[in-house]
């Protein structure tokens, strides 16, 4: 049997990195820059298959926007010191049907005790996968899920 699915949220800031930036790159990209020693931690237990929210933060957006995939686990290239920032690649796989803020998402009974409420200024962090659920029911999936890819095709 293998590993079960799991799923994760991978915050960034438009300005640095954005969902436009994302799909215009071949929706492929290394996810690296992640200096918190715990946010390390969670990109390291990261497997290939894992879905990721990417989550726009900073002042003017804060919300759930897309879905990314992991495609290749946690790795170090050598930056001449003998160094080198850890990353994981991910790829696009859709984005929300509609944007899932978080003013939004603390008003939600179903995702109490949510590790992003708790641990705010982590840029990486798990997500339950009841929450997951929720947090896609709140922005009607996203596209890619499977779910009404005929009606997304034809807008």
């Amino acid at each position: 049997m293998g590993k079960a699915k799991r799923y994760w949220l991978l915050k960034t800031e438009p300005g640095e990195w954005s969902w436009s930036d994302q799909a215009e790159n071949g929706g492929l990209t290394k996810w690296d820059g992640v200096k918190n020693k715990q946010a390390q931690k969670h990109l390291k237990s990261m497997t290939v298959g894992d879905l990721c929210f990417f989550y726009h933060s900073g002042a003017k957006s804060r919300c759930v926007v897309g879905v990314v995939e992991v495609t290749r686990e946690w790795y170090t290239e050598d930056d001449g010191d003998g160094g080198g920032d850890g990353s994981v690649d991910v790829r696009e796989v859709g984005e929300m049907r509609r944007f899932v803020d978080l003013k939004e998402m603390k008003g939600d009974e179903g995702l109490k005790g949510f590790v992003l409420f708790r641990q705010p200024r982590l840029s990486v962090v798990p997500v339950e996968e009841d929450v997951w659920i929720r947090v896609c029911e709140l922005g009607g999936g996203f596209r890619g899920d499977g779910v009404d890819d005929e009606e997304d095709d034809e807008s």
